[in-house]
């Protein structure tokens, strides 16, 4: 049924589209059903988005805002401040379950894993080793002063150079070690799939955090005593040694029974070199103190020989 319908609004005549349709401002605030009544409609009292609506797009922003920036600290330069700076993205508390990780190993519980893993970090790596050169040269100081007490012909001149020498192998140790290690680890789980892999970082850190215990054991290498000395020595070998050897193992244990042995015998070889080359270079001892004085004595008494055959 067709009905021609005639609509008036305050004496005007409303006039339809050239296509046949009410206005957009009409069309919103009435609606014609087919037997010609007209029946007011409900105007939305808002025309944009509803506050809901924006709360959520700003969530929604925030969110994706939030994402970019990881990928752009990801995507920086590495000759970038801003891309070194991440490494340092720890707090105090932190880097004190990892030192304590490092120093108290648990069986059963990797510590890449446990610890380094979430956020692996060059803060205390750097620190620890900064520590550990600083502790090795004084304490190499005093155990010599202490070696030469009640010598009336020795007169106590520090010795820096012992700064640089400690500062060459302890970083030495801690950086190319890694290296060599990530890279053979590399190679070979190339050759075989292994279900656990480290980062070239995740092993600087485990380096790092396992020479934590070496600061007390070298605090106690100033006390002139060789049992003492040795006692400290093996104690930290066999803590820092022994989360060195759980935290590889998982990487080469579906190796060949010979590499991966090779491979744990030389991690705890340079480990135990470490500590005994320091020890030996840095902390003297009576014993050799008396053989360097005998040595002396015979250099001299050997020289009024070689010139009297001489003349």
């Amino acid at each position: 049924m067709c009905s021609i319908i005639s609509l008036t609004m305050t004496d005007d005549f409303l006039e339809f589209d050239e296509d046949g349709k009410l206005p957009i401002s009409i069309r919103d605030s009435t609606s014609v059903d087919m037997d010609g009544i007209m029946k007011p409609q409900k105007q939305s009292k808002q025309t944009g988005p509803t506050a809901l609506e924006l709360e959520n797009d700003d969530v929604d922003t925030d969110d994706a805002k939030a994402e970019l920036l990881p990928n752009e600290k990801r995507g920086m330069p590495f000759w970038t401040f801003e891309y070194y700076q991440t490494f340092f993205n720890v707090d105090t508390q932190e880097v004190k379950s990892r030192i304590f990780g490092s120093i108290l190993p648990w069986r059963g519980k990797n510590f890449v894993s446990l610890h380094i893993r979430s956020n692996p970090d060059l803060y205390g790596p750097f620190w620890i080793c900064a520590t550990l050169v600083f502790a090795i040269a004084i304490s190499g100081n005093i155990s010599t002063f202490l070696v030469h007490r009640g010598d009336p012909q020795y007169k106590y001149v520090p010795e820096f150079r012992k700064v640089t020498m400690a500062a060459t192998a302890i970083y030495s140790y801690a950086w190319l070690v890694p290296l060599a290690l990530w890279g053979f680890l590399t190679w070979r789980n190339s050759k075989i799939v292994s279900s656990v892999s480290y980062s070239f970082l995740e092993i600087v850190c485990v380096y790092g955090y396992s020479l934590s215990i070496y600061i007390p054991a070298v605090v106690l290498w100033i006390i002139p005593s060789e049992g003492v000395r040795w006692f400290s020595i093996v104690a930290a070998l066999c803590l820092s040694g022994s989360v060195l050897v759980m935290t590889f193992w998982p990487t080469i244990r579906d190796d060949r029974p010979r590499v991966a042995g090779a491979i744990i015998m030389t991690i705890v070889a340079l480990h135990v070199l470490l500590a005994v080359g320091c020890k030996a270079y840095f902390f003297s001892t009576r014993e050799d103190e008396n053989t360097s004085k005998l040595r002396q004595v015979e250099e001299i008494k050997a020289q009024p020989t070689l010139k009297t055959n001489a003349v």
